[in-house]
């Protein structure tokens, strides 16, 4: 609950990251419930809301500043740093944009986002210190037009990444779904990791 997780934040401060890349269509909505129930003077559980945005050619940008966020481009931050291609690259350089000792990270391409996302995603970090990285599991469905299959989503997932895990990491057999991309983490610990700059970064990440 929203009110148990303010009494533990005290002096935390807390980062959502949400690197996007032509994503008009949905990231408004995931910064509006944001600020609307997590950085309200009631709820102020999120400090800095951040869209990464790397060189979209709709109105990503125009859309989540509308909405909200702060919008910083990747090309802006770090630029004597040459620019990749590729989701960790956002990642990364939201990381460096931003200084909260605790940071989400947010697809922004989600369609059923509520802000439980976020809060599950911290509720470990604050209550439990000897917890570093809080990954999401849900519900994936496959969405093909008008066909919609409950648990037909997660794909690769299923045929790569948790066979894979098995085989050459089996401590982290447990972990339900390895390619999520909303999970939580210590600053602390995510600056001593390497962060992948592809579409590699969530198994990256959560293999170091």
């Amino acid at each position: 609950p929203i009110d148990r997780l303010l009494a533990a934040k005290g002096t935390t401060r807390i980062d959502v990251i949400l690197p996007a890349l032509n994503e008009e269509a949905t990231v408004a909505d995931i910064v509006a419930v944001v600020r609307r129930d997590l950085m309200s003077a009631e709820f102020p559980l999120v400090d800095d809301l951040v869209v990464v945005d790397t060189d979209s050619v709709d109105a990503t940008a125009q859309r989540a500043t509308h909405a909200g966020a702060r919008v910083v481009s990747s090309r802006d931050v770090l630029p004597h740093i040459p620019l990749e291609r590729g989701k960790g690259e956002a990642m990364w350089r939201g990381l460096a944009a931003t200084s909260g000792d605790l940071v989400v990270f947010v697809d922004a391409d989600l369609r059923s986002f509520t802000a439980d996302y976020v809060t599950g995603l911290l509720g470990p970090l604050l209550l439990q210190d000897d917890v570093h990285l809080v990954k999401a599991v849900y519900d994936r469905p496959l969405v093909a037009g008008d066909i919609r299959i409950a648990a037909g989503g997660g794909r690769v997932t299923e045929i790569l990444a948790r066979p894979l895990i098995n085989a050459l990491w089996p401590d982290l057999a447990g972990v339900a779904q390895p390619l999520s991309g909303e999970y939580a983490m210590r600053r602390s610990l995510l600056e001593t990791l390497p962060m992948p700059c592809g579409y590699g970064v969530e198994i990256g990440l959560l293999v170091d």
